[in-house]
């Protein structure tokens, strides 16, 4: 094995089992500011919908083809970046759509639909993306999956809390909005503070290769906000959609990721490296990004 694909977070029982359970909790969180109401965006406005969602479903995957095409990075790094492009987009998206003056209610419709049908896409995309390549492929041959296992691990993190959470806001909207913030709160400290403790015990082994994915993860990420936003503008849409387009493009739940590479790749190390990057500098970019359209 490849010295990079010595880089391995190992977690135990007990704190993959939080991991989890903290994931569920972020996507029930995103679930209890979704309404039903919201999905009458797809019916009144179908065009913004469809192209929102080929950008993330095609446009991004096409670019990761590219991008892995041209730079030609380690298969286990090459593997990672298909992983992220697969993933649905991440819970912070609507947020930053808000604040990046978009328009959240089309950045809410897309993150619902996504997230429902990364049941499918996930796996999809990411079996299509990693079997383009001699190399990824080789190296997904030596890995035994258990794809049931890994749709199973899907439902039970997205769908079901997904699920509940709808209800829950449908049914009892006065609970939803009493517990959004608690809930969103302690799973996001629950969640950082593992990643940050599996980061920091290997944090010497990491530094020592950040430079083989610091750029790499820059540029995808980069690249799909400006993807996303002049699709958006080559298709007519209004500057607040294509906010939108250019955040849930360039937004990927990198949490999921992770927990699909320490679940089924036993921490690959290029696969690791990517994931724990993307999930640091995704946040600091659009951060930038929302503030910077914020002022506009």
């Amino acid at each position: 094995m490849d010295e990079i694909d010595q880089i391995v977070i190992n977690l135990n029982e007990g704190n993959l089992a939080l991991l989890y359970i903290a994931m569920s909790f972020l996507t029930f969180g995103v679930a209890l500011d979704i309404s039903i109401d919201d999905f009458k965006e797809i019916f009144s406005q179908p065009k913004k919908v469809i192209l929102g969602l080929f950008s993330q479903w095609v446009i991004l995957p096409l670019f990761t083809i590219a991008l892995i095409y041209f730079w030609n990075p380690h298969p286990s790094i090459a593997l990672g970046l298909a992983l992220i492009a697969a993933c649905p987009g991440g819970n912070v998206s609507n947020y930053a759509t808000h604040l990046s003056k978009g328009n959240a209610a089309l950045s809410v419709t897309m993150t619902s639909i996504v997230t429902l049908m990364a049941l499918v896409t996930t796996p999809l995309i990411f079996s299509i993306i990693a079997n383009l390549f001699a190399s990824t492929s080789a190296l997904l041959a030596q890995i035994i999956l258990d794809e049931k296992e890994i749709i199973r691990t899907i439902i039970q993190l997205i769908l079901v809390p997904l699920g509940i959470g709808l209800w829950l806001n449908h049914n009892q909207p006065a609970l939803s909005k009493k517990i959004k913030k608690p809930v969103r709160t302690v799973s996001m400290i629950i969640f950082i503070g593992i990643i940050a403790g599996a980061l920091i015990s290997n944090i010497q082994n990491i530094m020592n290769h950040l430079h083989l994915v610091l750029m790499l993860v820059i540029v995808h990420n980069v690249g799909a906000y400006i993807l996303g936003y002049y699709f958006g503008k080559i298709n007519n849409l209004p500057e607040p959609d294509c906010r939108s387009l250019a955040i849930e493009t360039g937004i990927q739940n990198a949490g999921l990721g992770l927990i699909i590479i320490f679940g089924f790749f036993k921490g690959l190390g290029g696969m690791t490296l990517v994931a724990a990057w993307w999930g640091v500098w995704d946040l600091i970019s659009v951060l930038i990004l929302s503030l910077w359209w914020n002022r506009r």
